[in-house]
This record gives structure tokens, C-alpha cells and sequence, in this order.
């Protein structure tokens, strides 16, 4: 695990400036193609993310009207917005003036036909498809011909949340990362039925904003999460197999990470993810393996900083994550029950398997044509994952060690650990086919 030089560094910074302008173009997308007018948005939710949204779109100048069923969560969410342009105000990041300006752009309403007089409404609910598709119902009914109606989905599959309306030509998603009001990144997903000047409204408007948007397809995590998921299963397996959670989260932050994967769970909430294995239980092939670890922690009422305890312990008050001797006691539990004999494991290895598992599925992905380009992949894991710029993404990074090595170590891992880590066939092609990189173009 080498650290990138000072040339390595300016490349890969120049490279990112170019994959996010790159970004947001539509391939396939005719000129003629015009935005929809979008004079104001309407926000469904006012819990963490529905309200970072609304503050978004506040900063961007638009009106919002902020919808919740009950008035003790509308008043929460209103308060939080109050107290972050507030907190901006006195750093001197906006001028008070222009907080007064952005809370009173944001009107909070108990009535759902509140959202009628909007252009755009993002749902920002439970991520419950049965939830999610009530609401869209509901907007089918009372919104005007022509108003874009989009999900925060994180995962979801968009295309059956559209079938709940009318109306599919007109539903996208806009998945904002949290804090939505801080962080770049809106994956933009179109679904099948996605009509172009919808896509090129969502794109144009997250832009004006000042979002980095990436356009993505529908399937499982879309583009981040869809990634996330091999990434957590090899940290995962590697617990059991004898690393600890603060080794694995050290090695990947010297990598460069913002944060290591399991830091990043307890802040997020453990049962968030949870909920997400859940749901994907029925359809997970029976063969494979499956850590039980986090699933553990979880019927323990783990969930993370919230409850203050997840894979690690967190004193009152306090977001550092302290070692706690009962999570090593239950993966050593899982471990053994599992028969997976534990070992010493190097920091390299954590790097490898973690890193190469985002690559994979990357090219994954690319292959499938979730992805637009490969440099869209590095932006949305470089803007909305914590993935190190300085490295320039996962897909840059690959390039710059070279795919045959990346192959290479990839099968090795196949011989060891089976079928997850097939080769994806996009990269095999590269590879074998004398191809330079991923794709032949950025």
C-alpha cells in the first residue's frame, strides 16, 4: 500500500475535475431536449434527510414547502433547520441576513395537498417500498400534469415505486447523501419509463444547487450502494477471519478513507443496513457465505452511535469510537460456529480485498450499463463515500496499478474465497483484450 506522489496527487485532482464536469452529460440525450421550469419544490418528510434537502434547495434560492403527517416531527425538523443557518450565521459562513432569508424560504405544512402548487416533490420517507408507494399515490392524485415526482430512494427499485402511478414518465430519483444540505453528491437515477426532459431537469437543477449530479440506472444500491455492498461483505468476512473492527477501519483510513467501513455503520445506524439484508434475505443465494456478525450486533440493540454501542462503544455525548471486548467476543462467537478458523491478517490484505471488492463491482456495474461512464463511478465515490481524491476513485486507482494486476490479484482471491469474486467480465475484456482501461473513454 503505497501513498501517492506529489504527480500522482495534481493527476488524479485534474482527473476529478474533468470526470465531474464530465458527469453531467447525458449520453444519447438530444440537444433539443429542454429542462422543465422548476420555480418551486416541495420536500415529503421532515426527519434528517427531508430536511437537509429542503435546506438544499433553500440554499439554492428555491421556495420549499416541507410536508410532515405530525406536528412534534415537522416542529423537530423545523427547529434543526433553524439552529444549522443559525450555527452557519455565526461561523460566518452565510450572513444572518441570509439565514432569516433561507428559513423563511422553507414553509412547513401538516397537509399533504400542500405539495399541489409544486414543480418538483422529493419523498424523503421511510425507506419501506410499501411506504414509498402510498406517498406516490398519493402525489399521482393531487399533483398538477407535469410536476416531477422524485424518491430519495437510496436502494429501492424506482421502477416499481413508479408503477404506482399514472404517471412513470414523470417519477425519478434524487438521492441525496446526509448531510444533503453539505454533501455534493445526488445520484440521479432514471427508471425505464424516465421521460429525457425529467432527466435533464434533475440534472440541470441539482447543478444550479450546487450538487455534483451523477446519472445511474435502476438496479439494487444504484451506483454507491450497489458498491457498498461487496465492500462491507469482504470487511465483514474479514472480522471473522481475525482482523478487528478499529484494524480494519486504521488500514483503510491510512489507505486515505474518511472513515473506516465500520466507524462509517455506527454513525450512519446499524439498522439501517439491517433492514436492507432483511428484505434481501429471501433471494440471497443459500451456498454463500454470510458473515452473521453485524446481524448480531444488530438483535443486540447495536445500532451504533445512536444507541451507543455498535461495533464499537461510545461514552455520553461523545462520537469517539472506544474498542469494546464483547463485539471481539461475538465475532469470535460467529467465527466459530461458522467454522472459520481465525488468523493474523495484514493490513494490505484488509486494503486488497476491501478496495479491489469496489473495483469489481464497478466494472460490474459499467458492464451492466448502470453507470454512464467509469469516471462517474470515482466521482460518486470520491464526492459521496470518502473515497480518497488524491487517488482519484476506485476505477482511477485501478488504472493507475494496473488492470492486469488488478486481475490478477482478484483471481487469487477467487481461488481462496469462491464465487463472489468473479472476475467481472468488463474487466477481464480490458485486460485480456489489450485494452488500457475500463472504457475507452471518460
Amino acid at each position: 500500500m503505497t501513498t501517492p506522489t506529489e504527480g500522482q496527487k495534481i493527476v488524479a485532482e485534474r482527473y476529478l475535475a474533468e470526470a465531474v464536469a464530465a458527469a453531467a452529460r447525458i449520453t444519447g440525450l438530444a440537444d433539443t431536449v429542454a429542462p422543465r421550469p422548476i420555480a418551486r419544490v416541495a420536500v415529503i418528510g421532515a426527519g434528517t434527510m427531508g430536511s437537509g434537502i429542503a435546506m438544499a434547495f433553500a440554499d439554492g434560492g428555491l421556495p420549499v414547502t416541507l410536508v410532515e403527517q405530525n406536528s412534534e416531527a415537522l416542529d423537530r425538523g423545523i427547529a434543526t433547520i433553524g439552529r444549522t443557518y443559525e450555527s452557519s450565521a455565526a461561523k460566518g459562513r452565510i450572513t444572518a441576513e441570509q439565514a432569516q432569508e433561507r428559513i423563511a424560504s422553507i414553509e412547513p405544512n401538516l397537509d399533504f395537498a400542500a405539495v399541489a402548487d409544486a414543480d418538483l416533490v422529493v419523498e424523503a420517507v421511510f425507506e419501506d417500498m410499501d411506504v414509498k408507494k402510498d406517498v406516490f399515490g398519493r402525489l399521482d392524485a393531487l399533483c398538477t400534469p407535469g410536476t416531477i415526482l422524485a424518491s430519495n430512494t437510496s436502494r429501492l427499485d424506482l421502477d416499481e415505486i413508479a408503477r404506482s402511478t399514472s404517471r412513470p414518465q414523470d417519477v425519478i430519483g434524487l438521492h441525496f447523501f446526509s448531510p444533503a444540505h453539505v454533501m455534493k453528491l445526488v445520484e440521479v437515477v432514471r427508471g425505464d419509463a424516465t421521460a429525457d426532459d425529467v432527466i435533464a431537469t434533475a440534472m440541470d437543477l441539482a447543478t444550479t444547487i450546487g450538487k455534483v449530479p451523477v446519472l445511474a440506472k435502476v438496479c439494487e444500491g444504484f451506483i454507491g450502494n450497489r458498491m457498498l455492498t461487496p465492500y462491507r461483505r469482504e470487511a465483514d468476512f474479514l472480522l471473522e477471519e481475525g482482523a478487528s473492527p478499529q484494524q480494519i477501519d486504521g488500514a483503510l483510513r491510512a489507505f486515505g478513507l474518511a472513515m473506516g467501513p465500520f466507524a462509517m455503520a455506527d454513525l450512519a445506524g446499524n439498522d439501517i443496513s439491517w433492514a436492507a439484508r432483511k428484505r434481501l434475505a429471501p433471494t440471497r443465494p443459500k451456498d454463500l457465505r454470510y458473515s452473521r456478525v453485524a446481524d448480531t450486533l444488530c438483535e443486540a440493540g447495536r445500532f451504533g452511535q445512536k444507541t451507543g454501542a455498535g461495533y464499537y462503544r461510545y461514552e455520553q455525548g461523545s462520537r469517539t469510537p472506544i474498542p469494546d471486548p464483547i463485539v471481539d467476543d461475538i465475532i469470535r462467537t460467529c467465527a466459530q460456529e461458522d467454522g472459520i478458523e481465525r488468523r493474523t491478517i495484514t493490513d494490505e490484505e484488509i486494503v486488497d480485498r476491501c478496495i479491489l471488492a469496489l473495483v469489481n463491482e464497478a466494472a460490474a456495474l459499467l458492464g451492466d450499463g448502470i453507470a454512464q461512464r467509469p469516471s462517474d463511478i470515482d466521482v460518486v465515490y470520491t464526492h459521496g463515500y470518502g473515497f480518497p481524491k488524491d487517488r482519484g476513485g476506485p476505477m482511477h486507482y485501478a488504472e493507475n496499478i494496473g488492470l492486469d494486476v488488478v486481475l490478477t490479484k482478484i483471481r487469487e482471491f477467487e481461488k481462496t474465497h469462491g464465487r463472489v469474486w468473479t472476475p467481472a467480465p468488463l474487466l477481464v475484456d480490458r485486460v485480456e483484450g489489450n485494452h488500457s482501461t475500463c472504457s475507452a473513454g471518460r
